[in-house]
């Protein structure tokens, strides 16, 4: 894992086309803006394992004919 410092207004480049800017820090919470093209899909970490959870039982789910 790379830890990195910013403070508002810096951003963090992830490859060419996602960029993480940090918009507001209030206490232990930090707001972010995400940059990524439109076929990107970003999510909340917790959210994003729903998905996958969903995603996999409805490839173990029987089919009805």
């Amino acid at each position: 894992m790379l830890v990195l410092s910013r403070t508002v207004g810096e951003a963090i480049a992830i490859g060419d086309d996602i960029t993480l800017h940090i918009l507001e820090l209030n206490g232990t919470q930090v707001k972010l803006g995400v940059e990524a093209p439109a076929g990107v899909h970003v999510h909340r970490a917790e959210v994003h394992q729903k998905i996958l959870e969903r995603q996999a039982a409805q490839l173990h789910a029987p089919s009805n004919p």
